[in-house]
């Protein structure tokens, strides 16, 4: 799927749950005045919507934040997978936590952090989820986000995004060029974002990857 492409919208009836293989996806709520709010990041090998099959409708949107190679699961799949693997099961439960997990840090990052600790702090949160799976190396990732992507992320203009990014970039704490984030000291980093990593929940059972790589 191609980039600002939908796969699937607000109010359809589920089908599948969806398996990111490549890209970044998100999660998002589009008000009747066209403004965004995205609500979660989908990675390679996160898997979205896996609960969906319990609601007649969406009630959010997903949509491919860059271009995307993803694997549809039907409900029937899934439960076969289930039944014959059931730790897989037991990970896609565990996915569920997490997720939810992140959206209650979300729902802090946008009540009570100020504006720099917030773009911090999805700094932060992004670089440990993809050291996870071996896409960060000395502290770069590629972050192939717009400015109006991070203000509908985290809740403020594209003007005060950019005020912001140039913020941390003069107290040293990033450094980004194009779609390439270079975070010279994540520990400072994570200060200045008031940022603990207990809720992604990397310490458990599989858990081997140290984020500081």
């Amino acid at each position: 799927m191609r980039a600002k492409e939908d796969i699937i919208r607000e109010g359809a009836s589920p089908q599948f749950a969806y398996l990111i293989l490549s890209g970044w996806a998100c999660r998002y709520k589009t008000l009747e005045d066209g403004r965004r709010q995205i609500i979660s990041f989908l990675l390679p090998g996160d898997l979205s919507d896996f609960n969906a099959f319990s609601s007649r409708l969406m009630d959010h949107s997903v949509g491919a934040l860059t271009d995307i190679e993803y694997i549809e699961a039907p409900k029937k799949t899934l439960d076969q997978i289930g039944a014959d693997h059931p730790r897989i099961t037991q990970a896609m439960i565990l996915d569920g936590l997490v997720a939810a997990s992140i959206q209650r840090e979300w729902t802090v990052n946008l009540g009570q952090r100020t504006a720099s600790e917030r773009m911090a702090h999805l700094f932060c949160e992004i670089y440990h989820r993809l050291a996870a799976i071996e896409m960060a190396h000395k502290g770069h990732i590629i972050l192939p986000l717009t400015q109006i992507d991070l203000a509908d992320t985290v809740g403020i203009s594209a003007v005060h995004v950019n005020r912001i990014l140039q913020d941390l970039r003069g107290r040293g704490l990033i450094q980004w060029r194009n779609a390439d984030l270079y975070i010279p000291d994540l520990p400072s980093l994570m200060r200045a974002g008031l940022f603990n990593p207990n809720y992604l929940h990397y310490d458990r059972e599989g858990a081997h990857l140290d984020a500081n790589e």
